[in-house]
């Protein structure tokens, strides 16, 4: 069985990032969203399965200080390197798999368009939510993408699972308070409609209080 770290890899070796289906020439929700949010340049980001995505371009452009990208493909994350070339330096990258992912220190702003409608085991979730909890800091910002009820069941030739915003949040749990959502009709590089919901949360403290 080839593993998801071999599967992405290859991915990655065979097409360029400007052919991924996910493949987003401006990533003007998960902007809007993170803008929304209202942090400042100084408040720690991450980029869950962030690949060879432009975000980290944009928050980088805008003046975000702390920024981090997390991706189970070393071949995406190259193509974003080679391609920030010198601000890459600024930038924190971890190559992991992020049920087994241990933070160096806490985030304010978790940002996800690529990982959690992938795990179609109920235990991956589970150690998924998890390392969120120890990762975001009570008050942080989680924004999750996933694909829509309704949209497609299978992405780079694996079974996803499809999320509203109930489905979500029974996942996360009650620490998570929904604060907004969006959707979006992504277009891929050859032109196919996939249906995505994208949702904001704020973890709260225990006391239930953000």
């Amino acid at each position: 069985m080839t593993s998801k770290k071999t599967h992405w890899d290859q991915v990655y070796a065979d097409k360029s990032p400007l052919e991924v289906s996910w493949y987003q020439s401006e990533p003007a929700v998960s902007l809007m969203l993170i803008h929304n949010a209202g942090l400042g340049k100084d408040a720690p980001i991450i980029d869950v399965g962030g690949g060879a995505s432009i975000l980290v371009d944009r928050l980088s452009k805008e003046g975000v200080k702390h920024l981090a990208v997390l991706d189970i493909s070393g071949k995406a994350l190259a193509y974003a390197k080679e391609r920030l070339g010198d601000k890459a330096q600024e930038v924190e990258w971890y190559e992991a798999d992020i049920t087994e992912f241990i933070a160096p220190h806490a985030f304010m702003l978790w940002h996800d368009r690529a990982v959690f409608h992938f795990l179609t085991d109920p235990a991956d979730r589970e150690k998924y939510v998890e390392v969120l909890k120890r990762t975001l800091t009570p008050g942080g910002h989680l924004i999750i993408a996933a694909f829509a009820i309704g949209g497609p069941t299978k992405c780079s030739g694996l079974d996803i699972v499809q999320y509203d915003s109930d489905k979500l949040g029974a996942e996360l749990g009650a620490e998570f308070l929904l604060v907004e959502q969006a959707q979006e009709m992504h277009i891929t590089p050859t032109s196919k409609e996939q249906k995505f919901g994208y949702f904001r949360f704020i973890r709260q403290g225990r006391n239930g209080r953000t």
